[in-house]
């Protein structure tokens, strides 16, 4: 049987499905409750597939190997440590106020981290470690990064995220709001960059400089996008671009973790880079010069896309 409704902080599950007047009357008997833990389990699983759809599991089982339990366990470690609640509900007290199909669009847009998140801690020790500490240390660096992640985007995917953000105003939507989901999918690189912040004990916004400098340098935004556009739909087909997607953001977290490691003393990102650069020179245009034809090739197909993370892994 799976531990997790006993973690201290999926505890908390139990009250909350009780209603209030219950809640105020009878907290102390609750955690002594016979069936406490088929309660909690059942609250959070139903709670989970209300919000995400009852393929969820499934689809996650077949892409990463995760056991259910896991599973639930890394949405919740998500859901809480992007704020998906609140976002969930501020989308919902739009009811009548926007076209229906305006609401659904900004859900969609939310979903991608539901998915890209919940696979990042499938994958991470992060899974295993006490719920409430590890909630609370991404949830802090999250929220502190969420207001710098604009300025670090390179020139065309602000102007995207811009007319992104314009769209949704035009449509009702308070500009607060839409710049909230429309910047949503790319807090998932706050993940990779806590990590490496932790590891290599530097700022996270040191690190978030850093990681998004070299994410333009090597054109890595353009390498995903043509990962996600591959054709097929078929499961072989959704696992292989899976898995590329997880290497192209463990490459990118690779490298900007190397490029601390080599940098010795230096403490600026613009000379971290440089001395990375010089010690990578060869590489480094190897690699520009292999994603300049890449750029120009057309079909792209999933062996070249292969050829080029594997150029890349040279830089880590």
């Amino acid at each position: 049987a799976s531990t997790l409704p006993d973690d201290p902080w999926v505890e908390t599950a139990l009250a909350r499905y009780f209603p209030k007047a219950l809640r105020e009357r009878y907290a102390a008997y609750m955690a002594r409750h016979p069936l406490k833990r088929e309660i909690i389990a059942t609250h959070v699983t139903n709670s989970m597939i209300n919000r995400v759809g009852s393929t969820f599991v499934h689809r996650l089982l077949e892409t990463t190997g995760g056991k259910p339990h896991e599973i639930v366990r890394a949405y919740l470690l998500n859901r809480e440590i992007f704020g998906f609640v609140t976002l969930w509900q501020q989308i919902e007290a739009l009811d009548n106020k926007v076209d229906d199909a305006v609401q659904s669009a900004m859900l969609i847009d939310t979903a991608r981290l539901i998915d890209r998140g919940t696979t990042w801690f499938l994958r991470s020790r992060r899974l295993s470690e006490d719920m409430a500490a590890t909630i609370t240390h991404f949830a802090e660096r999250v929220d502190a990064l969420a207001t710098r992640l604009r300025e670090l985007l390179d020139e065309a995917d602000r102007a995207r995220i811009e007319a992104a953000i314009a769209h949704y105003v035009a449509q009702g939507v308070s500009r607060d709001l839409a710049e909230r989901v429309v910047t949503f999918d790319t807090l998932y690189a706050t993940l990779d960059i806590v990590e490496v912040a932790d590891s290599r004990q530097r700022p996270v916004e040191i690190v978030a400089e850093l990681y998004f400098d070299l994410a333009t340098r090597l054109g890595l935004a353009w390498l995903r996008e043509m990962i996600v556009a591959l054709p097929g739909q078929a499961h072989w087909q959704m696992l292989a671009k899976g898995a590329m997607l997880d290497d192209l953001s463990g490459l990118q977290r690779t490298i900007t973790g190397e490029v601390i490691a080599g940098g010795g003393d230096i403490t600026a990102p613009s000379g971290l880079i440089a001395a990375w650069q010089d010690r990578n020179r060869r590489g480094i245009e190897r690699a520009a010069k292999l994603l300049g034809e890449l750029r120009t090739a057309a079909p792209i197909d999933a062996a070249m896309l292969s050829v080029a993370l594997r150029e890349l892994r040279s830089l880590g």
